[in-house]
């Protein structure tokens, strides 16, 4: 708590009105940002007042609890059990069902958590949406656009983690990313109550240790695949993880240099649907595997990339050469050619076709910050 509240306003004292979040290093503010507070049409920062705001209530917070903690250490009694109040907190490591309300009550909070961001999006201010049209913009997610139809969310679920499938990491709305924080909710309320009413079954009390050193196993192991999840979700999602706020994914970098190109040239009068490269393969556009109209020369490899910027170009035939040689906007271009150049490598040299700035080797993308720390 101390640290969000203290990190978020160091980010905040050195914080620069005209670049963007992700040329920074900032990973707290882009969080606050996603969450629609102080942020405008495109992803910019309007005021940072609520930043402020919500630092300060987090540094107070930590106070607090600093205060909860060195009175139970210092001067409460040395057993809950031996109050009327502490009683129902006590619990050995062998009480299967004091441990188990325990899970209850933990799955009870994740579930309210869940919750509150649903009522963020659908009633109290939304969220940022980087797909909204224009650039992206800040929107409430009307709860009757809320996907709350538990076969089309189970599809991520079910959906291959490797290729262009992607399992949940493939999300790509909103609307699906908010219904399913309802369903998780829901789930976690339902889980917890049934944890603090009943008792473990035979078959799970003979399947688990239970002691202080099992149940430590047992949630480091679950925090480590999480942690997995959420470094392979930072790097390549930006509909949770906005290319506004925390810079461009990989592909997403890799395509916005194809694209910068692309536009260049064709102002400069060539012809971008027939062009060939000094292999002979298309240098400009070319068709993916499956048959869809892509991105040519070396990143062919990201084609099934998705990036809001690119997506008003394509239809059921991957990129419309019509869209692209008559309906490009101003935005798109200044907006790739600002990721071509900010791509999650840190390095100095070309790295997976991407050329990134003379001086990249000081910027890290926070992208590359989340990932690697969650990793």
């Amino acid at each position: 708590m101390l640290w969000a509240g203290s990190m978020s306003l160091f980010e905040l004292s050195h914080y620069v009105k005209e670049k963007p979040l992700y040329e920074q290093g900032f990973i707290l503010l882009p969080h606050l940002s996603t969450l629609a507070y102080g942020t405008g049409p495109g992803g910019e920062i309007s005021d940072v007042y609520a930043f402020f705001v919500i630092a300060v209530l987090h540094v107070i917070s930590s106070g607090i609890l600093s205060l909860g903690g060195l009175y139970h250490s210092i001067f409460g009694p040395e057993k809950l059990e031996e109050t009327s109040f502490g009683a129902i907190f006590a619990f050995q490591w062998q009480d299967r069902f004091r441990v188990t309300s325990i899970l209850g009550a933990h799955l009870i909070s994740l579930g309210l958590a869940a919750l509150l961001l649903f009522i963020k999006a659908s009633f109290f201010g939304g969220l940022y949406d980087t797909s909204a049209s224009g650039g992206g913009d800040v929107r409430l997610i009307k709860e009757s656009c809320v996907t709350l139809n538990p076969f089309v969310l189970g599809r991520y679920l079910l959906r291959a983690p490797f290729g262009s499938e992607g399992w949940i990491i493939s999300i790509n709305n909103l609307e699906d990313l908010v219904g399913g924080h309802y369903w998780v909710g829901l789930i976690c309320l339902t889980g917890g109550l049934w944890h603090i009413q009943t008792r473990p079954y035979s078959i799970v009390v003979r399947s688990f240790t239970w002691s202080g050193e099992a149940y430590l196993a047992y949630s480091l192991s679950a925090l480590s695949l999480l942690g997995f999840i959420a470094a392979v979700f930072s790097w390549y999602n930006n509909t949770a993880y906005p290319s506004e706020f925390y810079g461009p994914t990989g592909p997403e970098a890799s395509q916005a240099q194809s694209f910068t190109f692309l536009v260049r040239d064709q102002k400069l009068g060539v012809k971008i649907a027939s062009s060939q490269g000094p292999t002979a393969l298309p240098k400009y556009l070319m068709r993916s595997p499956t048959g869809e109209i892509i991105f040519g020369g070396e990143t062919m490899r990201f084609w099934s990339m998705q990036g809001q910027w690119v997506e008003p170009l394509r239809t059921s035939y991957g990129l419309d050469i019509q869209k692209i040689q008559s309906d490009i906007q101003t935005w798109q271009e200044r907006r790739a050619a600002e990721y071509m150049t900010h791509a999650p490598l840190g390095s100095l040299n070309s790295v997976g076709g991407v050329a990134t700035e003379v001086n990249s080797v000081n910027y890290v993308s926070p992208r590359s910050w989340l990932t690697s720390s969650h990793w």
